[in-house]
């Protein structure tokens, strides 16, 4: 396996949603008692393994990587950084791939989304004109228009670290980088630590104000208790 079995269970790159396509029967290991379906780890591994044989066949620069999602954008980004291809951030502009008079216009060799039902018209175009594709696929989406499919969990943001970092270390090391896995490692702790720093910021955002000003109403009640029982000793 290209990382420990523990580190794919603990990133929950397996598991999918409740509902499937019959495009992704075959990666299915079972399901869950929470109607979840649950991804084969092993077929998970080597498709990520093939995804990234085939990335490295071609030129960084002539490979276009699509991400639409928040999770997805950070993870990809970083991938490109390293392997030296071309990120696509947010919506995918109509006629990016097949209109050659557009300002977004770009000829790929090879494409790679993240998530087949919101690229769906990155995927279209670059079937229309014959560009190979990669998908990050989950078991309810479509793999049409895909040349490989990759399966995965790709909502999540631990499960999508852990699929980009996994790539862009195999591509290294099948390009010669002895210290593929290390620096690979290392650019993705960086995208963790930013996202665990701003989910503790949005945490203490949400904490309740102090409590100060909620007492002070029960001290002003038992203060008009205490004139009112006064008020009665001097009427008596």
């Amino acid at each position: 396996m290209l990382t420990k079995q523990e580190e794919y269970l603990e990133s929950g790159i397996h598991i999918g949603t409740r509902l499937k396509t019959p495009y992704m029967k075959n990666f299915i290991y079972k399901v869950r008692p929470d109607k979840l379906y649950v991804m084969n780890l092993e077929s998970i591994d080597a498709r990520i393994e093939s995804a990234a044989e085939m990335i490295a066949r071609y030129d960084p620069d002539k490979i276009m990587v699509v991400a639409s999602r928040l999770y997805a954008i950070d993870a990809a980004e970083k991938f490109c950084e390293l392997v030296g291809c071309r990120i696509l951030k947010g919506r995918f502009q109509p006629g990016t791939l097949t209109n050659p008079k557009s300002k977004h216009f770009f000829e790929p060799q090879l494409i790679i989304v993240s998530d087949p039902r919101t690229e769906i018209q990155a995927l279209k175009e670059s079937s229309f004109r014959g560009i190979p594709s990669i998908g990050l696929v989950d078991t309810d989406n479509s793999a049409r228009y895909l040349d490989l499919v990759v399966p995965c969990n790709n909502k999540g943001r631990k499960s999508l670290n852990l699929v980009y970092r996994l790539l862009a270390a195999t591509v290294l090391k099948l390009r010669g980088d002895n210290d593929a896995e290390a620096k690979a490692k290392k650019a993705f702790e960086e995208i963790e630590s930013v996202a665990d720093e701003y989910a503790e910021t949005e945490a203490g955002a949400e904490k309740p104000a102090s409590t100060d000003k909620e007492e002070a109403p029960a001290a002003s009640a038992d203060k008009r208790k205490g004139k009112r029982k006064k008020d009665s000793e001097n009427e008596a």
